[in-house]
C-alpha cells in the first residue's frame, strides 16, 4: 500500500506550524510574496510623473505606460499565486488522495515556470527602459527599487519551480515503485510453470481396463 505521495504522507496529521515554515518552498513564497508587493505598489504609488507640458501622469520608465501596466499586472497576479499556493502548501498532507496532489503539483510547477519567464521578460523590459528615461522628475530610487526586487523574483521564481519539479519527480517514482508490473520486474524471483516439458501431470494412473480386459474372441465357459 502507498504510504506518501509527492513529498507528503497519504495519512495526513496536525499541521505543523513550525515545520512549515521552516520549509524551503514556504520561504521561497513568502520572499516572493514581498518582492511583488514591492514592485506593484511602487509602480503605483511613484511610477507615475506628471509634467507642466502635459496633465495626464506618465510612466517613470521612459514614459511607457505599457511598462508600468505589465509590472503591476505581473505583480499583483504573483501576489495572489504566492497566496493561493500557500494556503495549498499548508492543506496539503491533509489530501489523501494522488490525484488530487499530482494536479496541484503539476498547476505549482507550470505557474512557477510562466512567472519566473515574466519576470525574466519585466527585469529587461524596465532596465532597458529605464536607461533611455531622461525625465528628471522620476523617482531614482523607486525604479532602482522596482528593477532590483523584479530580478529578485526570478530567483525565488525559479528556485520554487526547481522545488515543484523535484517534487513532481518525487511522487512519479513512489508510484512506479508502488505500481510496479510484475511481469516487466526482471528482479522478482522465477517460478517455473507446474507443467513442464519433460514431464507430464503428477498423479497419473494408467487406465484400469488396459491389462485386465482379455482378448476378443476367445470363449470361457461359466463356472458352476
Amino acid at each position: 500500500m502507498q504510504n506518501s505521495a509527492y513529498g507528503a504522507s497519504l495519512a495526513g496529521g496536525a499541521f505543523d506550524l513550525a515545520n512549515f515554515l521552516k520549509q524551503p518552498q514556504t520561504i521561497l513564497r513568502f520572499l516572493s510574496w514581498i518582492f511583488s508587493i514591492v514592485v506593484f505598489a511602487t509602480i503605483t504609488a511613484e511610477g507615475y510623473t506628471n509634467t507642466k507640458e502635459k496633465d495626464e501622469n506618465e510612466c517613470m520608465f521612459h514614459n511607457s505606460d505599457s511598462a508600468c501596466s505589465y509590472g503591476v499586472g505581473v505583480g499583483v497576479l504573483a501576489f495572489l499565486a504566492c497566496v493561493l499556493f500557500l494556503m495549498l502548501d499548508a492543506y496539503f498532507p491533509n489530501i489523501s488522495n494522488a490525484k488530487d496532489r499530482k494536479h496541484i503539483v503539476i498547476s505549482d510547477l507550470a505557474f512557477s515556470a510562466v512567472w519566473t519567464f515574466l519576470w525574466f521578460i519585466c527585469f529587461c523590459v524596465l532596465t532597458s527602459l529605464w536607461s533611455k528615461t531622461t525625465n528628471k522628475q522620476v523617482v531614482a530610487d523607486a525604479a532602482r527599487g522596482v528593477i532590483a526586487f523584479s530580478f529578485f523574483s526570478i530567483i525565488t521564481w525559479s528556485l520554487l519551480t526547481y522545488f515543484a519539479l523535484a517534487r513532481y519527480r518525487q511522487g512519479v517514482n513512489e508510484f512506479e515503485q508502488e505500481y510496479r508490473d510484475p511481469a516487466n520486474d526482471h528482479n522478482a524471483p522465477y517460478q517455473s510453470s507446474p507443467y513442464s516439458s519433460t514431464s507430464g501431470p503428477s498423479g497419473y494412473q494408467q487406465s484400469p481396463f488396459s491389462n485386465t480386459q482379455e482378448t476378443p474372441g476367445a470363449y470361457q465357459p461359466p463356472s458352476y
